[in-house]
C-alpha cells in the first residue's frame, strides 16, 4: 500500500485546488482498505476517504490527518448471462459505461460524462439527463469505520437526490453491482455520443470545475437563479461562475480554494437576496481554509 507524506490534494480534486494532506495511502484491495481504515482508527487522527475528488473543495492549508484514496480498486467483472457487472469502489463512471456498452448492455448511458468513481457515484446517488444511479444500482458491498463488510441491497441505501444513507451511518463503498439490459451497441453509442455533444456545448469542461456546483433548489433550477441574480461571469480571485452555464463554479485563473469559497457564499447571498431562495452547495467542503 503507498503512502505519500505531504500530498498536495491539488493534484486530487477537480477545481484543481486544495493544500498538502499530512497522509495520503493508496490501498489496492479490499484486505489493504480495511487495514488502512482501522489504522486511522488506531491512531485516532481525522481521515477522509476520496474517489476522483470531483466533488470536493480542500482548503489551500489542507488536510491535517489522512486521506485515503479508493484509486486503485478497480476490479471490473462482467457477469454476461446476468446482465450485471460489478465494479471496485475506484472505477471511473465513464470506464463503467464503456464497459456496458461494449457488452452490448443498456442502462449506464448516463453516467459516461460524469466525473466521478463508483465510490462516489453510489453515496451520492450520481445521476445527469434523466437517470441515476438508483435505477440501475443492485447492491453495494459497504464497509464501516470498524473495517466490517457488508451487502446492503439498493433499496437499504435510501437513495436520493443527491443523497443515500451511507454519509450519515458512516459506510462507504468497496464495490458495487449493476444491473442492465441488454440493448442495441449502436443506440447505445449514439445515445452515449449524443450526451456527450450535449454536455461539451452547455458545459464549461476546458476549466477545472465539480461540476454543478450547488443543489437543485425545490422547485427552480440553481443556474437559472444565479443567472437571474446577473452573476455570469461574476469573479472572486481566480475563481469564476460560467459564462456557458452559471450553476458551473470554475477555477478560471489559477484560482485558490479560498477564491472558489469566497464566491460560493456571495453566489448564495446575492440568490437569496434576489429571488429569497437559499443554494446549498452540492461540493463537500474539507480540510482547513
Amino acid at each position: 500500500m503507498e503512502t505519500r507524506t505531504n500530498e498536495p490534494m491539488a493534484r486530487h480534486t477537480s477545481f484543481r485546488v486544495g493544500g498538502p494532506a499530512d497522509r495520503f495511502v493508496i490501498p489496492e484491495s479490499e484486505t489493504e482498505l480495511r487495514e488502512a481504515v482501522l489504522d486511522c482508527k488506531k491512531s485516532g487522527q481525522p481521515w477522509y476517504m476520496i474517489g476522483n475528488g470531483s466533488n470536493l473543495l480542500v482548503g489551500d492549508k489542507g488536510f491535517r490527518g489522512t486521506i485515503i484514496s479508493t484509486e486503485r480498486l478497480a476490479e471490473l467483472e462482467v457477469q454476461k448471462n446476468e446482465n450485471i457487472i460489478i465494479a471496485g469502489a475506484g472505477v471511473m463512471l465513464s470506464k463503467l459505461a464503456n464497459t456496458a456498452a461494449r457488452e452490448e448492455l443498456t442502462g449506464l448511458e448516463f453516467a459516461a460524462g460524469i466525473p466521478g468513481t463508483v465510490g462516489g457515484a453510489v453515496m451520492m446517488n450520481a445521476g445527469a439527463y434523466g437517470s441515476e444511479m438508483k435505477n440501475v444500482l443492485l447492491w453495494a458491498d459497504v464497509m464501516d469505520q470498524d473495517g466490517n463488510v457488508k451487502l446492503m441491497k439498493n433499496e437499504e441505501l435510501e437513495l436520493g437526490y443527491r443523497t443515500s444513507c451511507l454519509e450519515r451511518l458512516g459506510l462507504f463503498t468497496v464495490r458495487a453491482a449493476f444491473k442492465l439490459t441488454p440493448g442495441d451497441p449502436e443506440v447505445i453509442r449514439s445515445q452515449m455520443e449524443e450526451l456527450a455533444r450535449k454536455r461539451k456545448e452547455k458545459q464549461p469542461l476546458e476549466y477545472p470545475s465539480a461540476g454543478s456546483t450547488f443543489k437543485r433548489p425545490e422547485g427552480y433550477f440553481a443556474g437559472k437563479l444565479i443567472e437571474d441574480a446577473g452573476l455570469k461571469g461574476f469573479s472572486v480571485g481566480g475563481a469564476a461562475v460560467s459564462e456557458k452555464h452559471a450553476g458551473f463554479v470554475i477555477n478560471k485563473d489559477h484560482g485558490t480554494a479560498a477564491d472558489i469559497l469566497g464566491l460560493c457564499n456571495e453566489v448564495k447571498r446575492r440568490v437569496k437576496e434576489s429571488s429569497g431562495v437559499d443554494l446549498e452547495l452540492e461540493v463537500k467542503l474539507l480540510g482547513e481554509f
